[in-house]
């Protein structure tokens, strides 16, 4: 394989595992967008917070890694039940904008809490579950045992989410979605399908987070500002799915994690911020083309 055809191979399957986090990110977006219309900036900062629960657990008490992840995850859970009852459901009948901001700034906090509490080790690295790698034969790309868990879990995570929303209680939730007025009167609480739609993204976002950080030394904010820095790339993914499409933001996660790594080809890298202007690029395109997304069907997008 030739020099150039190597790092195209390599940025393609780097991509395709970072994209990974980026899937995991862009579901829990699109599904709290799905549920009550809102742009939710803290999905990131569910995944920093379980993350640093997950960490804690494991280096400061000597948890198991078992206990530490599921206390990591419960962690990110809980915060987004909190998110919804504290601060979504207060703001119901608020503007989009309002609500949006309200997500914001429970980002904020979540990030000087974490400061705050951690003010001591800024720069944190978290053992990965399995240590080890290997190279892709014939192109020579590293893969990490850690990145291919990562992709092992959003398999799983896109087809549970799948088959769950073709059961009673998806096809349950896909109802309020669509017609809150008229579930409530069958029985059905729109206020309970709202928490559990808000704890399932926190818990896919605590996923992105506990999975990635193995991989970076982190700190506070790691998926939305820092090493991780997921929130930006998700949200494209979601956009790319048309805000709407489960199997669309798995597609774009990989999607945007392909184009932001050929920002790292030789003939890329003296450009400066060109991981950042490939990806914005490749966006305003799509957008261009393809506003309603693009894997979003035309008909689907009219409707």
């Amino acid at each position: 394989m030739s020099g150039l055809g190597q790092e195209i191979a390599v940025a393609i399957v780097t991509g395709l595992l970072q994209g990974c986090v980026y899937a995991l990110v862009a579901l829990g977006i699109v599904l709290v967008f799905r549920a009550s219309g809102v742009f939710n900036f803290a999905q990131a900062e569910f995944g920093t917070t379980g993350l640093f629960a997950a960490y804690a657990a494991l280096t400061l008490w000597g948890w198991s890694y078992t206990w530490a992840i599921a206390f990591g995850l419960g962690v990110a859970v809980a915060m987004g039940l909190l998110t919804e009852r504290l601060v979504v459901h207060p703001l119901r009948n608020a503007s989009r904008v309002t609500v949006l901001v309200g997500t914001a700034g429970v980002a904020l906090a979540a990030i000087g809490i974490q400061f705050w509490q951690f003010n001591d080790t800024l720069i944190m690295t978290m053992p990965r579950i399995v240590d080890s790698f290997f190279l892709v034969p014939v192109i020579g790309a590293p893969v990490t045992v850690q990145q291919l868990i990562t992709l092992g879990v959003l398999v799983v995570a896109s087809v549970t989410l799948a088959l769950f929303f073709r059961s009673p209680a998806g096809l349950t939730i896909q109802a309020a979605q669509q017609e809150p007025t008229a579930a409530e009167l069958v029985g059905i609480s729109v206020r309970r399908v709202s928490m559990l739609t808000w704890a399932m993204a926190a818990l896919l976002g605590g996923l992105a987070g506990i999975l990635s950080g193995p991989n970076l030394t982190f700190t506070a904010g790691f998926l939305s500002f820092g090493a991780g820095r997921a929130l930006l790339p998700g949200f494209m993914a979601a956009v790319l799915a048309g805000m709407r499409s489960m199997p669309g933001a798995v597609a774009g996660g990989l999607t945007v994690g392909v184009v932001e790594q050929m920002g790292t080809l030789s003939m890329m890298i003296e450009i400066p911020g060109a991981r950042a202007m490939l990806l914005f690029g490749f966006l305003l395109v799509v957008l261009m083309v393809r506003p309603q997304g693009i894997f979003v069907p035309r008909t689907a997008a009219a409707a």
